[in-house]
């Protein structure tokens, strides 16, 4: 007679063989998973590590010391992201496309982008919102295809990564510091809402989100409201412009980035009287300038960032 175990695990094979099994060979050794949990295994979305870019401050139409054509160097910036081994995924720009915010200026900065035959996801700097009508010519240029918000602002998921573009220079004074607002942070609120904290996070925006200098605006006033918000997921990194150079820090699981302009170089905080383009000798312009390059891999708690010169 046979024991009670025994019947009870031939029951249990019966039942597993029952849902069918898919076998794979891997090493001369067999292995086998139910169609069930093959099934499941397929409908899961499939995350896979990739790369983005990062470019700033292009500044298209600037023409003075130290750099006298911003449009030559925002051509050598594309030039190395064209000759990249491995396609990027897309590029995003953190702002001030332009000197003056003309048409022109626009026109010339699309169309040396359009050469990477890459997506490109904006937002603005305090020189895109120049025009009479308080930044409108960005918007209608760029914000119609992100379906963006309010002043400009918007998200979008891309493999598994969550990226949100925020605007903090919407009457942006001289000086002043960078101000998301009440309409744009219970828009944020709403957004992350319902995500899993395991979401990794990406922000850019253009004006830094932690305070490097504050005497020379260089901080947003309002961002620890934004990142109380983003405190319980357990990988989010920040990226901006604006001070033309770069500068690291951490906070708990956030990361932040501050990011080289293809146009000029500024003062590192406070070694100035005043922040402003800082004249380098030519045959050094190139070294401080450049663009960022940013991998993410499934599984790791942070995203890869790696700052390339254009020298």
């Amino acid at each position: 007679m046979e024991h009670a175990p025994n019947r009870r695990r031939m029951l249990e094979c019966m039942g597993w063989a029952g849902a069918g099994l898919l076998w794979t060979m891997a090493g001369g050794v067999a292995s086998s998973v139910t169609l069930d949990a093959a099934r499941a295994a397929q409908a899961r979305p499939k995350v896979k590590p990739f790369t983005f870019l990062q470019v700033s401050d292009s500044h298209i139409g600037f023409a003075k010391d130290p750099n006298p054509d911003a449009r030559a160097t925002f051509r050598e910036a594309v030039g190395k992201i064209q000759a990249m081994p491995v396609k990027p995924a897309f590029i995003i720009h953190t702002g001030d496309i332009t000197q003056l915010s003309k048409p022109e200026e626009f026109d010339d900065a699309d169309q040396i982008l359009k050469q990477t035959g890459l997506t490109v996801f904006h937002v603005p700097g305090e020189h895109d919102m120049l025009d009479d009508a308080n930044g409108q010519a960005y918007l209608d240029r760029y914000g119609k295809a992100t379906g963006a918000r309010g002043d400009g602002w918007y998200a979008f998921d891309h493999d598994g990564v969550h990226f949100i573009g925020l605007i903090n220079v919407k009457q942006l004074k001289a000086g002043g510091m960078g101000h998301f607002g009440d309409e744009q942070l219970a828009w944020l609120k709403q957004d992350l809402a319902g995500r899993r904290a395991s979401t990794p996070i990406v922000v850019f925006t253009h004006v830094p989100m932690w305070t490097v200098y504050q005497q020379w605006g260089w901080g947003t006033d309002d961002a620890a409201r934004a990142l109380a918000m983003l405190a319980r997921f357990g990988s989010v990194t920040v990226l901006n412009g604006h001070i033309h150079q770069v500068l690291q820090k951490t906070e708990g699981h956030v990361a932040f980035h501050t990011a080289r302009s293809t146009a000029f170089p500024q003062p590192a905080p406070g070694a100035a009287p005043s922040p402003g383009p800082m004249k380098v000798p030519a045959g050094e312009l190139r070294s401080v300038l450049g663009v960022r390059t940013v991998t993410y891999t499934p599984g790791s708690e942070a995203l890869a960032v790696v700052d390339a010169a254009l020298a």
